[in-house]
């Protein structure tokens, strides 16, 4: 259950979570966090940029505002309001705000494999 007793969670608008976004900063902030699934909206001032890493659990990006350039491997591909990835466990990549923009990141619960 939820923290209102109710069995699921709504946000009636996403954008109206972030506060407006500072200069020269990414913001983030939980939209939701259980066993299956994290939800962190992201905001970032033009120019910023998370720098090459990987996650190891699969995720989706979901572009609500504004336009970024996001490597995947050895892709790379402008995103904008609308745009939608899915990436598996441990691809390498990164974004960059070419504007002010703002994502979802819904990271996936990966269950154990059997041996």
């Amino acid at each position: 259950m939820s923290e209102q007793g109710r069995p699921y969670h709504y946000v009636a608008n996403l954008l109206e979570l972030l506060p407006e976004i500072p200069a020269d900063s990414i913001i983030s902030r939980t939209v939701h966090s259980d066993a299956g699934l994290k939800a962190t909206l992201f905001g970032f001032a033009a120019g910023q940029e998370l720098t090459e890493h990987t996650a190891s659990r699969p995720a989706v990006l979901h572009f609500l505002e504004g336009e970024a350039e996001v490597s995947l491997g050895q892709e790379t591909m402008t995103a904008g309001p609308g745009a939608w990835i899915y990436m598996p466990p441990h691809l390498t990549h990164a974004i960059r705000a070419k504007t002010p923009v703002v994502m979802l990141l819904l990271l996936l619960h990966q269950p154990a494999r059997d041996p």
